[in-house]
């Protein structure tokens, strides 16, 4: 024969023990007919089961004077796993009576069953098995199949109404023994089959009752959240809404004020176009008077124009006249000091002449010592030689005092062209900026 597992045999009891505990629970209390208490036996022969159920696979923790095996470690974990059960915690540890850890864990269990959601928060805390590897050893009831099992059986109990009293029993000292006597079948069992399934049919009517109740409540409370979501959002809006009033009605009084002062405006520039009117047609009258005046001064001013232009342009052909004047003149002169410079040159030859009759003529009147005769004949020749230098210093004397006048003249006729050039050039230049301003 193969060898069983004695922890899986322990397991598969403790689910059986679980099974008839339940299961005897229910059927008692649903004859018994009315709200069970803490002195009901088969109620405390539950919660001895399920003490023995939850101790299996227990880990023993270290302490600092002894080790320590009890349950409360993970039934203190279901708070953080589901924030319902706060409020349980809570109540377990503000209770004055309990002085061991079992005895919170007992007064936990009694409470869960009086709120019907020990179902609930055992399934939370088996759900999460990497949590309850620090508290149970890996063959245990809690984390294998048996407790998820159990946990299914536990939510029958929510059709069983408990009113337990917590506050003033001794829960420390209590002994979890199982009474098995209680779960023999006799044959009164075997006759009341009938009743049996009359007692099935009401608990699988009171557990869908219970369990639609519960879907209402869940509903109611959501309805709950929003109709609170609803109010907030409402009184937000109201506020909201008042400030807007204030707000509309600021700006109503500004709107009036400034309506009031739009009118005030509105009237002064009415006013003020009015007196601007006046005295626009006033200076209109006054432009249409001027600007006769002035059309008649534009007229005059551009006759002068005109006249000026004309004169402008006879003074240029007049300068350009003068400039060929200046040029011709300037060419006289080249050609005058040409003719100085050849009178110079003749002048010079005639002088050198004059040189050669003088020393001829003394020479000639060293011989007319000599002879007499030829001295007179030299004599008439000297006198007409005479006569002819007398002619030609005269000449040279008449050449030379025309050089001089023609030379002065030359110059003075230079000097005034130039001194009315540039007479002419300023009156001009005067009445090219009169005509430009």
């Amino acid at each position: 024969l193969a060898v069983k597992d004695p922890t899986a045999v322990e397991r598969a009891n403790l689910l059986n023990m679980a099974k008839l505990s339940i299961k005897g629970l229910i059927e008692s209390a649903l004859s018994f007919g009315r709200t069970l208490d803490s002195d009901y036996p088969p109620l405390q022969q539950f919660f001895v089961v399920m003490e023995h159920c939850l101790k299996h696979g227990l880990k023993v923790r270290k302490s600092f004077l002894s080790y320590n095996k009890t349950i409360w470690g993970p039934l203190e974990l279901v708070e953080k796993l589901y924030p319902e059960a706060e409020e349980i915690a809570a109540s377990v540890r503000d209770l004055p009576g309990l002085k061991t850890p079992l005895g919170r864990a007992r007064a936990w269990l009694r409470l869960a069953l009086m709120q019907k959601k020990m179902a609930d928060y055992l399934r939370c805390l088996i759900i999460q098995r990497d949590l309850l590897s620090e508290f149970y050893e890996y063959h245990a009831l809690m984390m294998e199949e048996e407790g998820a099992v159990i946990v299914g059986l536990l939510v029958g109990l929510n059709v069983i109404d408990a009113n337990l009293c917590v506050k003033g029993e001794d829960l420390d000292s209590q002994v979890g023994v199982i009474d098995f006597s209680v779960y023999l079948k006799s044959d009164d069992d075997i006759g009341g089959k009938e009743r049996n399934v009359q007692i099935a049919a009401i608990l699988d009517q009171k557990n869908y009752v219970e369990e639609l109740n519960r879907q209402l409540n869940s509903t109611v409370s959501s309805l709950h959240a929003r109709v609170d979501s609803l109010e907030k959002s409402n009184t937000k809006l109201i506020e909201e809404l008042a400030i807007a009033k204030n707000n509309i009605i600021k700006l109503q009084e500004e709107n009036h004020q400034l309506r009031s002062e739009n009118t005030l405006i509105l009237m002064k520039t009415q006013h003020h176009l009015e007196a601007t009117k006046v005295d626009v047609e006033a200076e209109l009258q006054t432009y249409k008077h001027s600007r006769q005046g002035l059309d008649e001064m534009y007229n005059e001013a551009r006759r002068q124009l005109r006249e000026e232009a004309q004169l402008r342009q006879d003074m240029e052909n007049e300068l350009v006249v003068q400039v060929s004047m200046k040029h011709e003149i300037e060419l006289a002169m080249k050609l005058l000091e040409k003719d100085i410079h050849e009178k110079q040159d003749t002048l010079i030859g005639l002088r050198q002449q004059l040189d050669e009759v003088k020393a001829i003529n003394v020479e000639m009147y060293q011989k007319l010592q000599v002879s007499e005769d030829a001295m007179k004949e030299k004599n008439e020749i000297i006198s007409r030689l005479e006569d002819k230098t007398n002619q030609i210093n005269a000449t040279m004397k008449q050449l030379e005092q025309s050089d001089k006048d023609l030379l002065t003249q030359t110059r003075t006729i230079a000097m005034s062209f130039i001194k009315c050039a540039s007479n002419e050039a300023q009156h001009q230049y005067k009445l090219v900026k009169d005509i430009s301003f």
